[in-house]
């Protein structure tokens, strides 16, 4: 599992720094504001089926079908079956997208909406295409998932982020270059857009190298009475609400802050950028390899390593995402001055991306721990309970939004992704439960509550040390800005670790043979 999950968490980090790397770009370039808020927003919208599909619910409703087709009927078979999911998102893509742009472009016609909601509009008919890019590199990514590829696909978001920097750097420039410095960045914000559709063009294209070579050769099958497809629609339906609650709840979240007030969808988004690094790099990664391989225990009905593969998967996860969590609550400022304070990002910036990640961090386990569990369900052919379950929390975190968003702004949709998120998981377990009728978690539950205690202890440790940082030395230049985040930050997760060795917390053990063990024979 470390291994399979390490490898493809290694081309996660490697994607999700390069992300990083985009928003401090986008961050210099354009600030917080209503022009931000605007593309932010409709960028939100096309890129929640990249979430939605490339790393939730068609990858969880089409891999254990893919791997059925494989075993009893021959990779010929497998392939054919292929074929016909991608022709049926084909056709379906693009009758969504064409009746999406239309229904905007009617609306741009007939009616003058406010500065900012126009804006918006223009750029979501721009960049709504890449829905059908998401949909088709989506489903390479599930069928190299199937054939043991991890590290490839999870490299294709490396060349969407490396597109859509130089996007900024080279593209924006050359937009609106006639008009006063001031009026530039609502032309210029165009170029991102068309940036987003190059990089679903060069993220799809990544995959098929690898795909070619194990076999693949696209062809159009007809999905209109294809058993495939109609097995995958009937899983993907459901998954979609089950799997991805998370990206659900911001995209609601945002659409509702839109037009609360000026920056708070930025500012929000900010701080789902920071989230989405250990996020991607842990929950994604270990979710990803162990859906096929919970699928083939399930197929077997071998349910006591079902539940010991699980058990880890989610020791893993906690041990390395409690940390992770506590960082960015009690570093939340330096954490984005660093990443983020430059050119049109200034300090009240900085203040108002840190109060929304001091509220969301705290629900980065959950956040997570929903992805496995609802992985778990999938791997026993169960869909529906995780979407009633979903569509629940979906209603609560609609209702805290709307109560906390007036009062604490992007605070507010902070707590309420938190709140709802937590709850989310306990439904969740108590749901696995009944289904399995025992877990035998009780070991991650003890390891739990003492990696909550040391988390805490290590957050302390950060902040007092970041604060002690600030008034002997200050954050005046570059390198005094880096020390303030990761002095305190190795100091604090030294600490942490040493404590769950101590302790003999298994996924701190387990982690630390494991990577002495590698080092070892990389040195033999």
């Amino acid at each position: 599992m470390l291994k399979s999950s390490g490898a493809m968490a290694a081309a996660t980090l490697t994607s999700r720094v390069l992300g990083m790397v985009r928003e401090m770009v986008y961050a210099r370039f354009m600030g917080v504001g209503w022009v931000t808020d605007a593309f932010i927003l409709a960028f939100q919208i096309p890129n929640l089926f990249r979430r939605l599909l490339g790393e939730g619910a068609l990858t969880a409703a089409f891999i254990p079908i893919f791997k059925e087709k494989e075993k009893i009927h021959g990779e010929k078979e497998m392939w054919r079956a292929a074929n016909a999911v991608i022709s049926g998102l084909i056709v379906a893509a693009t009758v969504v997208i064409a009746l999406v742009m239309l229904g905007i472009t009617l609306a741009l016609d007939a009616h003058h909406f406010p500065e900012k909601t126009e804006l918006m509009l223009q750029l979501l008919r721009v960049m709504f295409p890449y829905m059908l890019l998401v949909c088709v590199a989506a489903a390479m990514m599930g069928m190299l998932n199937a054939r043991g590829h991890f590290f490839i696909p999870a490299m294709g978001a490396t060349m969407l982020n490396v597109v859509m920097i130089a996007s900024v750097l080279w593209l924006a420039p050359q937009f609106g270059m006639g008009l006063p410095k001031e009026q530039r960045l609502p032309v210029q914000i165009f170029a991102l857009a068309y940036g987003v559709l190059a990089a679903g063009v060069a993220q799809a294209a990544f995959q098929i190298p690898t795909l070619w070579k194990d076999g693949f050769r696209y062809r159009w099958v007809s999905p209109w009475r294809d058993e495939t497809v109609h097995k995958v629609i009937v899983k993907m339906i459901p998954g979609t609400i089950g799997v991805a609650a998370f990206q659900i709840n911001v995209t609601v979240v945002q659409l509702l802050s839109f037009w609360v007030g000026n920056g708070i969808v930025s500012s929000f988004g900010y701080s789902v950028r920071l989230m989405e690094l250990p996020q991607g790099m842990f929950g994604i990664s270990l979710a990803t390899y162990l859906l096929p391989t919970l699928s083939g225990l399930a197929a077997e009905k071998n349910y006591s390593e079902f539940r010991t593969t699980l058990r880890h998967g989610l020791s893993t996860l906690i041990f390395l995402n409690m940390i992770a969590s506590a960082l960015l609550v009690t570093l939340a400022e330096p954490i984005i001055r660093l990443l983020f304070e430059y050119g049109k990002f200034d300090a009240a910036a900085t203040h108002a991306a840190s109060l929304a990640l001091v509220c969301l961090a705290p629900g980065l386990v959950a956040f997570s721990t929903v992805n496995i569990l609802a992985r778990a369900f999938y791997a026993l052919g169960d869909t529906q309970t995780p979407m009633k379950i979903s569509i629940f929390s979906l209603g609560m975190n609609l209702v805290l939004a709307v109560a906390l968003v007036y009062p604490f702004k992007q605070g507010g949709l902070g707590m309420a992704n938190t709140v709802t998120s937590i709850c989310n998981v306990a439904l969740l377990v108590f749901a696995l439960r009944k289904k399995l009728g025992k877990l035998e978690m009780e070991s991650v539950r003890t390891a739990t509550l003492l990696l909550l205690g040391l988390g805490i202890v290590a957050g302390a440790i950060a902040f007092f040390g970041w604060k002690l940082w600030e008034e002997k030395l200050g954050h005046g230049t570059l390198a005094l800005k880096i020390g303030a985040v990761f002095v305190p930050a190795i100091v604090a997760g030294v600490i942490y670790w040493l404590a769950a060795l101590a302790l003999k917390i298994p996924a701190a053990t387990e982690i630390f043979e494991f990577a002495v063990g590698r080092l070892r024979r990389g040195r033999s």
